[in-house]
């Protein structure tokens, strides 16, 4: 029953594309120092969530537990190139790791309160 509130999926689908921009964040700076590679990142929850149309199909248990509709994406910007091609920057990458500890926190929050507001409706203490 109370899985289908849509604030708890907010808020599970919040943590899980926090989840995945980490794990992009965390391959960015594990390539810091090799050649052409190309720093990437995860569309934004907004741009993920609130698709229109972005229907995802499960065609079994954790298929769509990975990232969400937007996908990951060469995040290329004019003129951060180093000598060797690569584009990552460990002190953009470091800010974004920041961005996401603050969106999962949120998500953690989000799901707290809700749960708090149940209980307290549900009269359980």
């Amino acid at each position: 029953m109370f899985e289908k509130l849509e604030v708890m999926r907010m808020a599970q689908s919040m943590a899980a594309h926090a989840s995945s921009r980490q794990q992009v964040i965390a391959q960015n700076v594990a390539n810091a120092d090799t050649p052409r590679y190309r720093a990437r990142d995860v569309a934004s929850f907004a741009e993920t969530y609130q698709a229109p149309g972005l229907t995802m199909r499960q065609t079994r248990a954790g298929h769509t537990a990975g990232l969400m509709g937007g996908g990951v994406a060469v995040n290329d910007q004019p003129g951060r190139e180093a000598p060797n091609g690569n584009t990552v920057s460990l002190e953009t990458e470091m800010m974004k790791a920041g961005e996401v500890r603050h969106q999962h926190q949120m998500a953690l929050s989000i799901y707290r309160t809700s749960l708090d507001i149940l209980r307290t409706s549900a009269g359980v203490r």
